[in-house]
């Protein structure tokens, strides 16, 4: 499925990849004691995106959910985060477009190498690219949106680990591997 080009079946994927990350974002998270920091499930949906229809897609879908879900829920856009949310699902997309999901393997060893992208992808999009962003672009006090990145960061980590994994799990079972039929 990952294409180097926007086929009509990747522009469907990515209109319906962001109006679930807007669904997930607006009613599936948990409000954390850091203020305008949440837990969001969406992330996890975003890394199924990215591993399954590249970093085109998995960064579009982040980007397009992220802003709509802001400009829903919020009136305007935080686009330092909108911009985190696409740079997180093109990286992971890009880390990982060696799995081959499609052909039903994501065992193990697809695992590690998935969740060890997925933190490689949120601990430089969190912990330093929303953090230098919110401070370029919004004036932020940098002690706010350090802790804010931290706690987010930290938050997608694991629901992209838990969450993220039994998804694409799910996924991968759905699928036939490539030499599982054999001529009689």
């Amino acid at each position: 499925m990952k294409k180097d080009h926007l086929s009509i079946k990747t522009i469907v994927a990515i209109g319906i990849g962001a109006a679930v990350y807007v669904v997930l974002a607006k009613f599936v998270s948990i409000p954390t004691p850091i203020p305008n920091t949440s837990i969001q499930t969406a992330y996890a949906f975003l890394a199924l995106m990215a591993v399954v229809y590249g970093p085109v897609v998995g960064g579009l879908v982040g980007l397009i959910g992220h802003a709509l879900n802001d400009a829903i829920s919020y009136g305007s856009v935080w686009w330092s985060w909108v911009l985190v949310s696409m740079f997180v699902g093109f990286a992971i997309g890009f880390l990982v477009k060696s799995i081959n999901v499609e052909d039903g393997e994501f065992q193990k060893k697809e695992i590690i190498r998935f969740n060890i992208s997925q933190i490689i992808a949120q601990v430089i999009g969190w912990f330093i690219l929303a953090p230098v962003l919110d401070i370029l672009i919004y004036a932020e006090p940098a002690n706010k949106v350090l802790t804010q990145g931290i706690v987010a960061g930290l938050a997608n980590i694991v629901t992209v680990a838990v969450i993220g994994t039994l998804l694409i799990s799910g996924y991968a079972k759905t699928r036939s591997k490539s030499d599982s039929l054999s001529k009689d």
